[in-house]
């Protein structure tokens, strides 16, 4: 199974280390301190407050060091669903299983509660779970379940970024394209979120959900119900390998704040700026993810 990258992972040892020490807000957390008490080097710990800086955890004050920007006690367990819950995992587990070509064919309940440790009632509720996100689908007759048609492979991902670059860009040039401020401010609320700390604290299933559903609010301000149909039914197939790609938060941010842009870019009228933005946008996140995917 994937597992977070270095960063991601030790940033949330940082995050529950200073949970358990009960850290109040404006604690000075050093390097040498967290690199001891987590037994690590200093370089792998540098790099996770940098990264707990960029979310807004942490805050980075020169010629001083770090120091914690809200009480410890009021951060939430991160959640990248190593384990902590037996059918979040199990869950995930299926799922890059399926991506990474492990599992195929079809199967039993039975065989998931074999395969993935599971009692039958947990067998049971992922995959209802899975039917009601549209992943997998009970086979006619009902005698055991299949995938549904989703995408598992690295050209089908990169072919998914390129549709988009096509349909979501040119929904903003659409003439009955009207924003809708009450949506704008939800989503706002939510991409400052990630950068005060959601991007780490998330479940993925949630963290995915938070910036598929930005991009079909943009797309449905189009007033063009095919292109959001396009736009959904993408993200529906999508989801299994998008949540392999939640395991790196690292590069979050960085989406975060892009996403905040476009919405300034739509809200001042610039239209024509906001396309182009949206597309360089989603040809970044295409070049980084597929990158990724061939690496791993």
């Amino acid at each position: 199974m994937s597992r977070p990258n270095l960063t991601t992972s030790m940033a949330t040892r940082l995050v529950d280390l200073m949970r358990r020490t009960g850290l109040a807000q404006g604690a000075h957390v050093t390097e040498q301190w967290a690199a001891d008490e987590l037994e690590v080097s200093r370089t792998p710990v540098r790099k996770a407050m940098l990264f707990l800086t960029e979310v807004g955890i942490l805050e980075r004050v020169p010629n001083r060091g770090f120091f914690l920007a809200r009480d410890a006690g009021a951060l939430a367990g991160p959640d990248l669903s190593e384990g902590a819950d037996v059918e979040q995992s199990a869950y995930f587990e299926i799922a890059d299983d399926y991506v990474g070509g492990r599992f195929t064919g079809s199967f039993t309940a039975a065989d998931i509660a074999r395969r993935y440790r599971l009692t039958p009632r947990e067998a049971d509720r992922v995959l209802s779970r899975m039917e009601a996100e549209d992943l997998v689908r009970r086979k006619a007759g009902g005698r055991g379940w299949e995938f549904q048609h989703v995408m598992a492979t690295v050209d089908a991902h990169d072919q998914s970024y390129r549709f988009r670059m096509i349909i979501e860009p040119s929904a903003l040039l659409e003439p009955g394209f009207t924003p809708d401020p009450a949506a704008f401010a939800q989503h706002r609320r939510q991409q400052e979120a990630l950068l005060h700390g959601d991007i780490l604290l998330l479940p993925r299933a949630e963290l995915f959900q938070v910036n598929a559903s930005f991009h079909e609010m943009l797309v449905g301000c189009s007033g063009n119900q095919f292109l959001l149909d396009a736009v959904r039914r993408t993200n529906r197939l999508r989801r299994l390998i998008e949540y392999r790609h939640q395991l790196d938060r690292s590069r979050l941010a960085t989406q975060a704040r892009e996403h905040l842009r476009l919405l300034d870019l739509v809200e001042s009228g610039d239209l024509e700026e906001a396309s182009a933005f949206l597309r360089t946008h989603l040809d970044k996140v295409r070049s980084i993810k597929t990158g990724v995917s061939r690496e791993s």
